[in-house]
C-alpha cells in the first residue's frame, strides 16, 4: 500500500481522541510530504539534523514533536523547531530547555519520558522518581509539563508491552491526582507500529507510528 493509503487507514482506525505522530526517522522529504498531504498533522523526529533539513522545506504546515534522546548541546536548535519535546528525562535537560525558551520568549510543552521497564540501556525517569522530577520541572516557567511518554520494550510483541503501558498509565493517574501546580497531565504517549493497539487499550492518547506509515526502514 502507498503512504497515503496507510495514513488514511490509520486515521480511520484510531479513536478520535488519539493523536497520530508520524515517526519520520530516516525518511526523505517527499515521503514526509506524502504523509502530510494524506492528513498527518504531527511529525515526530529523533535527530535534530534530520528535523532541521525537513523543517526548512515543510515549516509550520504541521506540528513537530521531538521523540529522540535530546543532548544538551542540541537544545537551542530543538527549541527553534519543535512544538513539543516528548523525551525530557532529567531535571538538567529540562533546565537547559527552559533557559533557552526564556531567551526566545517561548513556552515549550514537554512530556516526561518514563523508563517503565527500568531497562539499563534505555533513557527515561524510573517510575518511582517520576513525581519528584515532574515537581522539580514544574518550577521552570518556560516549560509546561503536559504528561508522560514511554517507549515500552523493544521486542515488538504487543502483549509483552502491555504491563509497561499499564504501569505508565498508573503513574500518569497518580501524578494527575497530586494536582501539582503548573502541570497539566493531558497526554500519555505510548506505542509504536507493533504495539499501538495495546497502548491505546491501556490509555495512550498519542501514538508514534513509523513503519506502518512509511514502510520498513532501511537499516
Amino acid at each position: 500500500m502507498s503512504i497515503e493509503q496507510n495514513v488514511h487507514e490509520l486515521l480511520h482506525e484510531l479513536p478520535p481522541d488519539v493523536q497520530l505522530v508520524a515517526a519520520a526517522k530516516s525518511m526523505g522529504i517527499p515521503q514526509v510530504l506524502q504523509a502530510i498531504d494524506a492528513g498527518v498533522k504531527i511529525i515526530g523526529e529523533n535527530y535534530i539534523q534530520e528535523a532541521e533539513e525537513k523543517y526548512k522545506v515543510i515549516g509550520n504546515r504541521v506540528k513537530w514533536h521531538f521523540i529522540g534522546h535530546l543532548q544538551s548541546n542540541k537544545v537551542k536548535k530543538a527549541v527553534a523547531i519543535f512544538d513539543m519535546i516528548e523525551t525530557v528525562d532529567s531535571v538538567e535537560i529540562a533546565s537547559a530547555i527552559a533557559k533557552r525558551c526564556a531567551e526566545v520568549g517561548k513556552i515549550m510543552p514537554v512530556l516526561i519520558e518514563v523508563n517503565s521497564g527500568a531497562e539499563e540501556q534505555k533513557c527515561g525517569v524510573l517510575t518511582e522518581n517520576a513525581a519528584y522530577v515532574i515537581s522539580a520541572v514544574s518550577r521552570f516557567p518556560s516549560i509546561k509539563v503536559m504528561g508522560l511518554m514511554t517507549m515500552g520494550p523493544l521486542t515488538g510483541e504487543q502483549e509483552e508491552a502491555r504491563p509497561y503501558f499499564a504501569k505508565t498509565r498508573e503513574v500518569f493517574e497518580n501524578i494527575k491526582g497530586l494536582n501539582i501546580d503548573g502541570i497539566e497531565m493531558k497526554y500519555l504517549s505510548m506505542g509504536m507500529t507493533n504495539t499501538y493497539k495495546v497502548a491505546i487499550e491501556e490509555g495512550a492518547n498519542i501514538v508514534r507510528i513509523g513503519s506502518k506509515i512509511f514502510g520498513p526502514r532501511k537499516s
